[in-house]
Order: structure tokens, then C-alpha cells, then sequence
């Protein structure tokens, strides 16, 4: 319900996660052809240097999670060359995300060995910023195009302390550090064509004040987006719709992230509990996706009972 919504807009730290979790959005799908061309020239070259590497698969092996030790003679070589590209090879690798029988023709099968979990039957088209980004991290053939690790790093730890808020809102303070680390991961990527429109779309993300969509104000009233519009920037085209579909595109990613890691003993359960009450508060929100969080809360061995004590 849009009054729903109206009333989380008023809330400032509120809009700041959704417009930074946009801006992580419109940078993803931004990114995503130039990547896609990395990890196709990235996979040529394992076959050029090795190819035996174009082998069939005769096993149709299958991991599990982060465990690849019951495979063929051909994947167990492809694994090697994986973790040779690893720029942290001793770190858990998701092995689970891939269909090692693809390796040999399928680059995004390759792609998602440098992913977090939850990768699988996921194509480039459907991953979402965490992904990429944790790709272009961990991958050293981004070494190769002058991508700077640290500032990749950067932009990580922005998402992962936007997704992981525990009140779903982040202070115009983060939002100040947020904004300079997206600005240096751009810089990177200045020679890509579709960034320059993306920085674009991104600095009008983060100077528009999303409260005026509920209150039926133009976006001339703001002061940030006036000087935008008299700049000769387009003003953004936002509805509350298109607001609520950013609101469930975040909520959807961070359930998939809590379902991923519910059945492991290491889970943070108030995690859980600080999202079910986010929901119970908003009673939208609560009737989308309440059943999936408490199918969540039983993997990991609670009740939402439970959740709410």
C-alpha cells in the first residue's frame, strides 16, 4: 500500500538505504555487458593456455557448497586453474555455485566459482551487485584492466553494511562515505561506454529526496534536485511504484542472503529477529514476505514466535 510506503519515506535513514541499495542497482546493470566481456576473454584464455581444458565432463560431476573433491580428473584440473586465478585461493569458495560439466563452455559458470553462495541456476543477467562485485574482487584478471582491489573492497563493505543494517536505514554520515566510494569505483570504470550515463542516473539517486513522490510534490521542490534540473541533468522518472519495486528488489536480496546461510550453526539469529520486526511494523511488507522469513526462521531452527520475543 502506497500509504505504507509514504510513511517509511518519512523516514531519513529509511531512504537513504533505499537510494543507496538503487545506486548499487543502476552501477550492476550498468557494469554488467563490460564484465560479462571480461569473463568471456578471461575464459578464452584458460582454453587457449590449456586445451585440454575443452574436454567433456564424464562424470556430470556435481558439488556441494563449498566441497569439489568428488570430481572427474577434467574438473579437478578445472578447479586448479580456478584457484590459481583466486586472489585469496585458501579462502571458501562456493564451489556449489557451478555446474562444472559447463566450465568448458559456459564463461558465467567459471564466473560464479568467484561468487558468494547462492549462485546457482543464476545467469549473469540475474546476480545481483554483491555478486559482481565480490567477482571483480576476487578474479586477478581484473588485475590485468587496472582495477584498483582496494577501492573494489571499498564499495564491498558499503553493501555489505547496507544489507546487513539492522534497522534497514544508514545515517547521512555513511551515506558521505558511501558516495565517495562509489565515486572512485566509477572512476575505474570511466572508459566503459555505459558508465558515464550510469554516474549520471547515480548522482541524481543520491541528491533526490524521495519524500516528495509520497507527498505529491515535484521533484523542482526539492533544493538537491532543483539544482540538478537547472544543470540541464533530466530529472529522474520515479513513481511510488517504482519505489516499492526498489523496496522489494532490496527485501528480496537480503532473504535470499538469510535462507543461504539459515541452516549453518555460525547464523545470526538477530538478523533475523530485527527483520521480522522491521516487517511486523509495516503491515505491507509483512503480508509479502512474512511467510518466506518464517520459512527461513525454520531452517535455522526457529519459530517466528520465536522471532518475535
Amino acid at each position: 500500500m502506497n500509504e505504507d510506503l509514504a510513511v517509511r519515506l518519512n523516514k531519513r535513514e529509511y531512504t537513504n538505504w533505499l537510494k543507496a541499495g538503487q545506486c548499487l542497482y543502476i552501477l550492476k546493470d550498468a557494469i554488467l555487458p563490460f564484465i560479462d566481456e571480461q569473463m568471456r576473454a578471461f575464459h578464452g584464455g584458460l582454453l587457449r593456455e590449456k586445451p585440454r581444458l575443452r574436454e567433456h565432463c564424464q562424470n556430470s560431476c556435481h558439488p556441494r557448497n563449498i566441497e569439489l573433491s568428488q570430481a572427474c580428473r577434467l574438473c579437478l584440473e578445472w578447479k586448479s586453474e580456478i584457484l590459481k586465478h583466486h586472489i585469496q585461493r585458501h579462502s571458501t569458495l562456493y564451489w556449489g555455485n557451478c555446474t562444472p560439466s559447463s566450465w568448458r563452455n559456459d564463461h558465467w559458470e567459471v564466473a560464479k566459482a568467484y561468487m558468494p553462495r547462492g549462485q546457482v541456476h543464476v545467469t549473469a543477467e540475474m546476480c545481483d551487485p554483491s555478486a559482481l562485485l565480490n567477482l571483480i574482487n576476487y578474479c586477478d584478471w581484473f588485475a590485468s584492466v587496472n582495477v584498483k582491489a582496494t577501492y573494489v573492497r571499498e564499495l564491498i563493505k558499503c553493501r555489505n553494511e547496507l544489507m546487513h543494517s539492522g534497522n534497514l536505514g544508514v545515517t547521512d554520515q555513511w551515506m558521505k562515505n558511501f558516495k565517495v566510494a562509489m565515486k572512485r569505483f566509477l572512476q575505474m570504470f570511466s572508459h566503459v561506454p555505459c558508465m558515464t550515463p550510469a554516474e549520471e542516473k547515480i548522482n541524481q539517486m543520491l541528491a533526490v529526496d524521495l519524500l516528495i513522490f509520497a507527498t505529491g510534490l515535484h521533484a523542482e521542490d526539492s533544493p538537491d534536485m532543483g539544482a540538478l534540473v537547472s544543470d540541464s541533468v533530466s530529472k529522474p522518472d520515479i513513481s511510488l511504484d517504482l519505489i516499492s519495486q526498489w523496496e522489494a528488489d532490496l527485501l528480496q536480496e537480503r532473504l535470499r542472503e538469510l535462507r543461504h546461510t539459515a541452516e549453518e550453526p555460525t547464523m545470526d539469529t538477530e538478523q533475523l529477529k530485527m527483520l521480522d520486526g522491521f516487517l511486523q511494523e509495516n503491515k505491507d511488507l509483512s503480508e509479502r514476505f512474512c511467510a518466506e522469513l518464517q520459512a527461513i526462521g525454520s531452517l535455522a531452527g526457529l519459530q517466528l514466535e520465536e522471532l518475535k520475543s
